[in-house]
């Protein structure tokens, strides 16, 4: 039986609940990390006693499951586009404003699937824009490949934002420190082409680096529905 499925308690003295209870771990998340939740520390914020929060909620597993829930409401659109491509598209941008927001949503996406009511309800908006376009199969590839791209992406850049608090530096500032020991590497003659990348490639910012991935992705799996979705029409056209 899965948190949603168990009932929780009935009222107690002091007001408690497992929406209240979500919210302090999201805070606190939030604040420092999935390091910084623990069901003593939630109880904690919310004045509790440890055990109490037993009632409502098993493991901290199952509270990380109800804090991914939670903001996967966030990502949910409130009217999901009608083309498969957009709807792609804002899913992926979604999840990223949603994770530049919860920083540690990093750590929790590409995991099992979000059985959580607003999981599956992002899950069904991505793959109804897909119906009748494609067969079944072919669809859930396309949402995992987009998925993959954004993950990835998603996950190098709050690595990045981690990495400026940690040292002080931004990336420019960090590459400017680290400039003299690529320069005297590259200048081995050791690494021509990563030598061409840092002399004549252009740097762009993470907002643009994000949606031009994500352009070449949709278009690898535009590619590869094009030919079944015009196959799929064919078949269902009636013969005149």
């Amino acid at each position: 039986m899965t948190v949603w499925d168990r009932p929780e308690p009935p009222t107690r003295p002091a007001p408690l609940d497992r929406e209240r209870i979500v919210a302090a771990a999201l805070a606190l998340a939030d604040e420092g990390g999935l390091s910084e939740v623990s069901l003593r520390k939630v109880a904690a914020r919310l004045d509790a006693g440890p055990m109490r929060l037993y009632g409502y909620i098993a493991t901290k597993e199952e509270l990380f499951d109800l804090m991914l829930d939670e903001v996967y409401a966030e990502i949910l659109p409130a009217d999901p586009p009608g083309d498969w491509r957009e709807a792609l598209r804002l899913h992926a941008h979604r999840t990223r404003q949603a994770a530049l927001r919860h920083e540690w949503l990093a750590d929790l996406l590409g995991g099992r699937p979000a059985l959580g009511p607003n999981g599956l309800a992002v899950a069904e908006s991505t793959l109804s824009a897909l119906d009748g376009l494609t067969d079944v199969d072919t669809a859930m590839r396309a949402v995992e490949t987009v998925s993959a791209y954004f993950t990835g992406a998603i996950r190098r850049e709050i690595a990045n934002l981690r990495a400026e608090r940690e040292t002080g530096l931004s990336t420019h500032e960090w590459q400017r420190a680290s400039g003299p020991r690529l320069a005297k590497m590259l200048e081995t003659g050791r690494f021509p082409a990563l030598s061409k990348l840092v002399y004549d490639g252009t740097d762009i910012e993470a907002d643009e680096s994000f949606a031009v991935g994500l352009d070449w992705v949709l278009d690898a799996v535009a590619a590869k529905i094009a030919p079944e979705a015009k196959e799929t029409k064919e078949t269902e056209e009636p013969r005149r």
